[in-house]
């Protein structure tokens, strides 16, 4: 991709301006034509696909509405059965009642009973296929067709049943209906699923005993119902067992076979693989997945009528933006030739247009009147280089002859202190050599960082004339982290801080006054906090007034960014607080931008 746009950008550098304008026009017509229609095109395809899935959603959860209730009635018709006493009592007789080889232990009214049951509270049993009650010997007695029964009949024992998943689950449930995607009593009825409850003494609402189980087989039919005859591809999958069962299938001839699943998403993934688009919703009672597929073809041949229209449109622009294109490249470029000619005229030394030319209005003739004003005054701009030149060689002049006052300063203040010294004052001995340490340090060879150990001496220093001038008034502590001495700081910052306590908090107060420096590193910050025990300050405002401080912060910020901090802290005849902190790296960002200025 890298070598055809450098190929393509070399090409266009080979060519006129017009050439690239006709370029540079069609691509910013014809790709955004062409852009626009696929994006329309994608947008109309997906609108589509997204209102049928909200559709076939809203279908799915009616559906689904339905079926609740046709299920509900099931529901309630066992919860019926379950709560007749005479049925329960039937069933408890039946456990103890002996019986010969031909005998029966139900007794003769039970179907009746059963049958009168059915009728008599209206229970709507369009749904039901049939219905078997067993009791605890697994004995059974059976109402309804028989082939979705299979071999299940009147006094005999099944205690196969016992080692079933369905009964198992069936105690679980301790007397909740459950429902099963297939029936259990006979896995050859394809057209039934059955629902399973556990019956439980009624007499007993303390702590009722098993008295059998209700086995209700339902006609899938019900989902007929329910999905209002729709013939659309629609599927209920029970996905509670180990592999999910698909329990009705409303089009088994239109949908693709596919392979058996380990579980629904397997299921839903081999029907998006066949490009169906799949909606489902989970049903409140049994909680099987109703599915509806709708297959992509049948949605894309829509918006396939929009993409054509959308191309066609598109392609009569892209010829309008091509003539268009070609014409304005030519309109554009005129100005250039004609500055290109006044250019060639002014090179020759004419600087004036030929008789018959005129300059465009626009900012071509900005430009050209431009040129034109830089060539008049490229003279003048010459003449002053050359004063400039001159007037920095006078500033270098003076800059060597400034150097030569600090040493005549250090001369003088050298030669104070042998005097004194023949004279016998150390104290104006010690002095002079105080002050021309502090003017060295202060000057530090020009350069604007200074080791923390260096600015500490110079602090000492002026420390030591301070305290000549007050008689020893002012103590002075320090405490500085071993890591800290080598490093570079900005220099004359601490120093103006401990002035600043020497004038406004010690020097007023009545007898003696100690500052404490501190420093560290936390956190990648250098950190430095000068103290004093005079006598504070009221109003924390006039800080931002006083040279000193002000002079400090702004540095401060100047050269160590924004993330340093100056903050003043003070209480009345307490002391006052100054602490000051700031990254390292910071501050060797600062310089080396400084470098580069």
């Amino acid at each position: 991709m890298k070598n055809i746009l450098k190929k393509t950008k070399g090409k266009l550098k080979k060519q006129t301006i017009r050439n690239r304008y006709f370029v540079l026009l069609l691509s910013m017509s014809v790709l955004p034509l062409f852009l626009l229609g696929f994006i329309s095109f994608q947008i109309a395809k997906n609108t589509i696909i997204q209102n049928q899935l909200k559709t076939t959603q809203d279908h799915l959860r009616t559906s689904s509405e339905v079926a609740d209730l046709l299920l509900k009635n099931i529901v309630n018709m066992e919860r019926l059965i379950a709560w007749n006493k005479d049925m329960a009592q039937d069933l408890k007789e039946s456990d103890v009642q002996e019986t010969d080889k031909h005998g029966d232990i139900f007794k003769e009214n039970t179907p009746k009973q059963l049958r009168n049951m059915l009728s008599s509270y209206l229970i709507d049993t369009q749904d039901i296929d049939s219905v078997c009650i067993f009791n605890r010997d697994f004995r059974s007695f059976c109402y309804g067709n028989s082939g979705s029964m299979g071999d299940f009949d009147k006094n005999k024992v099944y205690s196969s049943i016992s080692g079933s998943d369905w009964y198992k689950k069936t105690l679980q449930s301790n007397g909740k209906p459950l429902f099963f995607g297939n029936n259990v009593l006979n896995s050859h009825s394809l057209d039934t699923f059955s629902s399973v409850k556990l019956l439980k003494d009624p007499s007993n609402l303390i702590k009722p005993e098993t008295i059998g189980i209700l086995v209700v087989n339902i006609k899938t039919s019900l989902y007929t119902k329910a999905f209002n005859n729709d013939q659309n591809s629609y599927l209920v999958i029970d996905s509670s067992g180990s592999e999910p069962v698909t329990v009705y299938n409303a089009s088994s001839k239109k949908l693709p076979l596919v392979q058996q699943s380990k579980n629904l998403n397997s299921l839903i993934n081999q029907f998006e693989r066949k490009h169906y688009l799949i909606s489902q919703y989970t049903n409140q009672t049994t909680g099987w997945t109703f599915l509806q597929l709708v297959p992509e073809k049948a949605l894309v041949s829509q918006s396939n009528q929009i993409g054509i229209v959308t191309s066609l449109i598109s392609a009569l622009m892209a010829l309008i933006a091509l003539f268009l294109s070609f014409y304005l490249s030519g309109t554009l470029t005129q100005p250039f030739l004609q500055l290109k000619a006044m250019a060639m005229e002014w090179k020759k030394g004419v600087g004036v247009w030929a008789p018959g030319k005129k300059l465009p209005h626009d900012e071509i003739a900005v430009i050209g009147s431009t040129f034109k004003q830089i060539s008049e005054e490229n003279k003048d701009l010459n003449q002053r280089l050359i004063r400039s030149r001159l007037k920095e060689k006078e500033a270098e002049l003076s800059a060597l002859q400034a150097q030569i006052k600090p040493h005549f300063l250090y001369n003088t203040l050298d030669l104070m202190y042998w005097k004194a010294i023949m004279h016998d004052n150390h104290d104006l001995a010690n002095m002079s050599i105080a002050l021309s340490e502090t003017f060295k340090l202060s000057l530090n060879n020009g350069n604007e960082l200074i080791s923390v150990s260096k600015e500490l001496e110079h602090i000492q220093h002026y420390m030591t004339i301070q305290n000549m001038r007050y008689s020893h008034r002012f103590n002075y502590l320090f405490s500085v982290e071993q890591e800290l001495m080598d490093k570079n700081i900005l220099k004359l910052l601490l120093q103006p801080l401990v002035e600043n306590a020497i004038y406004h908090g010690l020097e007023p107060k009545l007898g003696e006054g100690t500052v404490k420096l501190y420093g560290k590193i936390r956190d990648g910050f250098i950190i430095f906090t000068v103290e004093d025990n005079g006598i504070g300050m009221e109003d924390l405002s006039t800080t931002e007034s006083g040279y000193g401080l002000k002079n400090v912060r702004e540095r401060l910020k100047l050269y160590y960014g924004p993330s340093s901090e100056l903050e003043v802290f003070s209480e009345m005849n307490k002391g006052t607080k100054i602490l000051i902190k700031f990254k390292e790296e910071a501050g060797m960002m600062a310089n080396v931008e400084s470098s580069y200025i």
